[in-house]
């Protein structure tokens, strides 16, 4: 059994760049970064920071390059792919990127999910998404 999954909660880096493909598919590359915190022997606190680059392809990119931006909070979930390409002095270049499958967005403003389909054509727009202060009446539950 094999298993290559991601899950991770972090700021955008930078506003999502939204390309298309020549076969029409819309690919978005951003990055986010998460934090790690721990105290060292002295009982001081220590941070560091990871930066992962995030890639998604179709509907979600779409939705990614219209709702996100830099310092916006996400979770992101999808598997991690490594490319290599040579460049023009003939020297091998790797990259690790996580190709996004699922994207919730974690900002107070709104919050939505959205998995990307296998083949289906998801819209999400204004209406789709919550109210940002919409707060849970306990006597609106139906059960």
């Amino acid at each position: 059994m094999n298993l290559n999954k991601v899950m991770l909660i972090g700021n955008l880096t930078r506003d999502p760049e939204l390309k298309t493909t020549p076969s029409g598919d819309s690919v978005a590359s951003f990055s986010i970064a998460t934090n790690f915190t721990w105290k060292n022997k002295e009982g001081q606190k220590q941070e560091k920071a990871e930066f992962h680059n995030i890639v998604a392809w179709r509907k979600l990119a779409e939705i990614i390059g219209q709702y996100l931006k830099k310092g916006s909070k996400i979770y992101i979930e999808g598997r991690l792919q490594t490319r290599n390409w040579e460049d023009q002095n003939g020297v091998k270049h790797y990259r690790t990127e996580i190709i996004a499958d699922n994207m919730i967005m974690l900002d107070s403003k709104g919050q939505s999910d959205y998995s990307a389909p296998s083949n289906e054509t998801v819209q999400i727009d204004e209406q789709t998404l919550p109210p940002a202060d919409d707060e849970i009446n306990v006597e609106d539950i139906p059960f």
